[in-house]
């Protein structure tokens, strides 16, 4: 007996009208991740000591802060690596504090600047752009740089603007503006400082003819505000679709937030249940958004007496943020370089075997132990993939592993790419 479908062509046509509408939000607000390299963290310095040395001498200043204490596999044991892993890490650990000590680095003139008056806030703004240039001309800058500026609250809303101003400015003056610049507004409490920060950075690109939606901005979560708001709903999930490929990214503020809901200092912890409430619903806002996650700092510093345990703390903060899904972090010390790629590399190097195995299984259509779907070959690709890019491991020793090259775990990972690229050479 034959079997013919009992739905008509005018059916089918009223159910995609029906979703249009969803189809095109999806495309709109929710592309994915664009398989870009996303930093393991971000270091913070007040905007006026920075100079084209800067990364390499926070660089030299983490390894002679872990050679004193006894070198890097000494740290991946204090950190809970095996003989064997911290064996493996150590030199991988050393060689990215001699090439690439920071991924990211922001040039700050909020809490790191404080008010020192508009002329040498003015002054200070020049210079920062001018220096970046110049480094990144030099080929010194991190991969990606850029500012932090003053919120959008009333008191401090005119400052902030000229400074970014200033900056983006006095950066186009020089030339072109590094691949990697990253602009950072802080303390957002409303979806209306966020268009306003999007009409900013749309008539900078307007004034100074750059591509529109060549300023793409951070936002900093360090507010109660943003996470629940008057009507009792959640202004952060609305962030991505009320400016549309604008955001690059949402920062959790550790201390700001935490102070906002009286917890003590003492008490105040990227590991506080207010935290982990507050990071949770940021997962859920930015999901398939294609906005990337940072997690926040500890203020607690690996110097003097205290080094050993503060190294510890770190390093456990950062794997505990790497479980998580934050794959990203602040960093305020040279000396917690070490720990911050120590606990990264580790991270990755753990896991990549059994990844690879799943992934090549997956791949090649292998019978395995565990059968995985396509959403979870495209976690596996990724997990890999980042571990790639940070350093973790090589390209020679992952293809090996997975019989994948970097192109192929990208195109894994991020499938929305091969139909880019599929459409771009056509």
């Amino acid at each position: 007996m034959t079997v013919t479908p009992s739905l008509s062509t005018a059916d089918l046509a009223h159910i995609d009208s029906s979703c249009a509408a969803t189809d095109e939000l999806l495309d709109r607000n929710y592309p994915g991740d664009d398989g870009s390299r996303q930093p393991v963290h971000t270091v913070y310095v007040p905007a006026d000591r920075f100079t084209p040395t800067f990364a390499a001498d926070w660089g030299s200043q983490g390894q002679e802060a872990i050679n004193n204490y006894g070198g890097l596999e000494k740290l991946g044991a204090l950190l809970g690596q095996d003989a064997e892993l911290a064996a493996e890490v150590a030199p991988r650990v050393a060689a990215k504090l001699a090439t690439e000590a920071i991924e990211d680095l922001r040039l700050d003139f909020e809490d790191g600047f404080g008010d020192r008056g508009d002329a040498a806030e003015d002054a200070a703004a020049v210079a920062a752009g001018k220096a970046v240039a110049a480094a990144t001309a030099a080929g010194t800058a991190p991969p990606f740089i850029g500012i932090r500026f003053k919120c959008f609250e009333a008191a401090t809303r005119a400052r902030g603007v000229r400074t970014l101003d200033l900056f983006v400015s006095s950066l186009v003056d020089a030339g072109e503006l590094p691949d990697g610049l990253v602009l950072t507004l802080p303390k957002v409490t409303t979806v209306d400082q966020v268009k306003a920060m999007d009409f900013a950075v749309t008539r900078l690109e307007e004034i100074h003819g750059l591509p529109a939606g060549r300023l793409r901005f951070e936002v900093q979560v360090e507010t109660p505000q943003l996470i629940l708001g008057p009507e009792g709903t959640s202004p952060v999930a609305q962030l991505a679709h009320a400016v549309p490929g604008r955001i690059s990214g949402l920062h959790y503020g550790t201390y700001d937030y935490s102070a906002s809901l009286e917890i003590s200092a003492e008490y105040q912890s990227m590991e506080h249940p207010v935290a982990d409430f507050a990071k949770e619903v940021m997962q859920l806002a930015v999901a398939g958004t294609g906005i990337r996650l940072s997690d926040g700092s500890t203020n607690i510093m690996p110097v003097g007496e205290g080094a050993e345990a503060a190294w510890a703390l770190h390093g456990r903060l950062v794997r505990r943020s790497l479980e998580r899904g934050y794959y990203q972090g602040w960093d305020l010390h040279a000396a917690q370089l070490p720990s911050r790629f120590s606990a990264t590399y580790a991270f990755y190097r753990q896991g990549l075997p059994a990844a690879a195995v799943r992934l090549r299984n997956y791949v090649q259509q292998t019978p395995g132990a565990v059968m995985d779907e396509p959403a979870t070959a495209r976690a596996l690709a990724n997990f890999i993939l980042r571990g790639l890019v940070c350093g973790a491991a090589g390209a020679e020793e992952v293809q090996a592993l997975t019989s994948l090259d970097q192109t192929q775990l990208t195109l894994l990972a991020h499938p929305r790419l091969a139909a880019v690229i599929s459409g771009a050479n056509a």
